[in-house]
């Protein structure tokens, strides 16, 4: 991947707190060897990433963003609900603001699923996230001329 240096937006949720610090932890990883600089901002919960990421790109310039949070299933249907909307919401942004874009949020059935996707050691899905959003900038620059 060639080098494209750059400011990168990571929105992450904090919710689940150890699980946040894994996924930021792969991603922050990720982009300071690629050397990105990186600004982050905290949310309350996944609902929320797609406003911050609005509120973000509206003021301030950046190359991409990577999204990080995680939404367990429990005994009602709002899991169905979150993670439907929120994926909408995030992809209509990615499209509507041309935001290269590395979704890292994590949808499962409970915490040692989570665990497993967050941990740097096993999935690394903050890694994979931050990755995705190389690639997409990469995509961009290629293509815009």
């Amino acid at each position: 991947m060639p080098n494209l240096s750059g400011n990168i937006l990571i929105v992450e949720a904090r919710f689940y707190e150890d699980i946040a610090d894994a996924l930021v932890c792969g991603a922050e990883t990720t982009l300071e060897k690629a050397d990105q600089l990186i600004e982050r901002i905290a949310v309350p919960g996944v609902f929320e990433i797609p406003t911050a990421i609005k509120f973000a790109w509206d003021d301030i310039r950046f190359d991409g963003c990577v999204t990080l949070g995680c939404v367990i299933r429990g005994e009602t249907d709002h899991y169905d609900h979150i993670c439907r909307e929120v994926s909408r919401a995030l992809m209509d942004l990615s499209i509507e603001l041309k935001i290269p874009h590395g979704f890292g949020i994590i949808t499962c059935e409970n915490r040692e699923q989570a665990w497993e996707r967050a941990n740097i050691k096993q999935k690394n899905i903050g890694a994979r996230a931050a990755k995705a959003c190389l690639r997409m900038i990469e995509i961009r620059a290629t293509n815009s001329g």
